[in-house]
């Protein structure tokens, strides 16, 4: 199955729809989404999408808690884009028709997240993510320049003289396709799906990352993995996320003993950005050997259920009732700072190859995600990479960091078999999770190493097995998330480590870039 457009984008979000959108005007348009293409971590986001629009409010101010949420590590430029023109594109949204909550004046009714001094949150109740993936959708569908190709997974870019010219893919039915273009963007998504306790729908496998990687292109920041702290834990049932804006409008963590103890840790309580909460949840727990849990049992129970009626019905499922119980969370793997490395128009070292939303990397979060700003990413970064495939082909503007040539995996590991996707998920989990160690992330690097070497063996004769490609996925994003981990020999933002456990300005205020060589 062969297809040709003049763009190419991998991946149905935020940012490969706004993108989409724009590219049409410009040429035919391919999309390729490995599931059904409704299905993509932006359906999943609950809490908003930040934007400076309140008269309380401003860029300046938007931009001073996203660096002071990064930890030190802001790109400034970045920072600088995604505040400033937020705004615009989301007064877009709402001319297209976004709906959003409303006031009884008719103005965006703005909730309040961690770590944001202000109200600047718009929603829809608590599925914004679904909403806006709605009306992106509607503009899509039926679009005479835009083709969607779905069940197709992307499973390596095609190069030609130094230069991305589209890629290549399998069917659910594992036939295989080639996708030509003069532009690829890609726009995959995230990887919580490495890690056994996740927020991700089951296709956030990191495939974007993995197939720029052996393409050659440059990663950054894989170490810092945001784990999100309210995450319903109930035995037996799935991992399923309960939004900052919870506790945005009041809702408390408290142990088993029924008592609120964010502030003993922390002096911003339950409103400290997630690193910190996510800590002193594990913390706590250590402390009472006992789970913690959340509760709104002091609110409005009308008012819960007219704000969050998904979660509500979510709870109740499994026997809860969010307005009156304590409902049990836990830290879970939410979103991956870190991604192929780009610049601020979405170009990678690649030439043809550009990167937008949370598989690419502009240094935008630092070292963790302010929240409702991954939606705010993938719309304003989505439409620039739009702008920048549009233009002359140009090498990318990156930024200056280190920047290191290395290689992945061994084939001398001929004894190791492939490993499950469930394996690599728990060693992750196990081993480079919320709290991280010397001792573990080196018994991590060299399993994960070869399972890598095992599997690019077996692909030499299964290379369209979409299974395979799936568990190599997994493998490979582990195991340049746990090197990256083991090399930050620091605590900042979402990264800690227990030997190291303070943060390093003098020799860690810096970002790290790797390119893959010779796999």
């Amino acid at each position: 199955m062969n297809v040709h457009g003049d763009f190419l984008v991998i991946g149905s979000g935020i940012a490969g729809l706004r993108a989409a959108l724009s590219l049409a005007d410009a040429g035919d348009v391919v999309i390729l989404t490995k599931a059904d293409p409704r299905e993509s971590n932006t359906g999943y986001a609950q809490g908003g999408i930040a934007a400076a629009i309140g008269a309380d409010d401003s860029p300046e101010l938007h931009a001073r808690d996203t660096v002071a949420a990064g930890d030190g590590l802001c790109a400034p430029d970045a920072v600088e884009v995604l505040v400033r023109e937020g705004p615009r594109y989301v007064a877009e949204l709402m001319a297209w028709g976004a709906a959003f909550d409303r006031k009884a004046d008719g103005t965006p009714a703005l909730g309040r997240e961690g770590a944001h001094s202000v109200r600047r949150v718009l929603h829809a109740r608590d599925a914004t993510g679904r909403e806006i993936a709605r009306l992106l959708w509607t503009r899509v569908s039926g679009h005479r320049r835009i083709r969607v190709v779905d069940e197709a997974l992307a499973t390596d870019l095609v190069v030609r003289d130094g230069c991305c010219a589209g890629a290549a893919f399998v069917t659910a039915g594992n036939t295989p396709g080639l996708v030509s273009a003069g532009r690829t963007l890609l726009a995959t998504g995230g990887a919580g799906q490495v890690f056994r306790e996740t927020t991700n729908p089951a296709i956030a496998t990191g495939d974007g990352i993995a197939i720029a990687v052996r393409a050659g292109a440059r990663v950054a920041d894989l170490e810092f993995v945001q784990f999100h702290p309210t995450v319903l834990s109930v035995e037996g049932a799935p991992r399923f996320l309960l939004s900052e804006a919870l506790r945005g409008e009041g809702a408390k963590l408290i142990n088993n003993a029924g008592e609120p103890f964010m502030e003993r840790y922390e002096p911003a309580g339950d409103l400290a950005s997630r690193d910190l909460v996510s800590r002193a949840m594990v913390r706590e727990a250590e402390r009472t050997g006992a789970p913690v849990s959340l509760t709104l049992a002091h609110l409005d129970p009308a008012f819960v259920r007219e704000r969050f009626p998904t979660i509500e019905h979510v709870c109740a499922a499994v026997g809860l009732d969010l307005t009156r119980d304590a409902i049990p969370v836990s830290p879970a793997a939410h979103y991956i700072m870190g991604g192929v490395e780009t610049d601020l128009d979405g170009r990678t070292s690649l030439s043809g190859l550009f990167a937008a939303g949370e598989v690419a990397c502009t240094g935008v979060h630092g070292a963790n995600r302010l929240a409702s700003n991954s939606l705010l990413e993938g719309l304003v970064f989505g439409a620039r990479a739009a702008l920048g495939m549009q233009a002359a082909v140009q090498p990318a503007a990156l930024c200056e960091l280190d920047v290191l040539e290395d290689v992945l995996g061994s084939d001398s590991s001929t004894e190791q078999s492939v490993p499950s996707p469930q394996e690599v998920r728990d060693l992750m989990w196990r081993h480079i999770g919320v709290v991280r160690a010397r001792s573990t992330l080196e018994q991590a690097v060299a399993q994960l190493n070869a399972w890598v070497g095992a599997i690019a063996v077996c692909q030499r004769t299964n290379a369209g097995d979409r299974e395979l490609r799936r568990i190599g996925s997994l493998a490979i994003i582990g195991l340049l998330i746990a090197r990256a981990a083991l090399r930050r020999t620091e605590s900042r933002g979402a990264h800690f480590r227990t030997d190291f456990p303070f943060r390093d300005d003098l020799h860690w205020k810096k970002r790290i870039a790797e390119r893959i060589h010779g796999h």
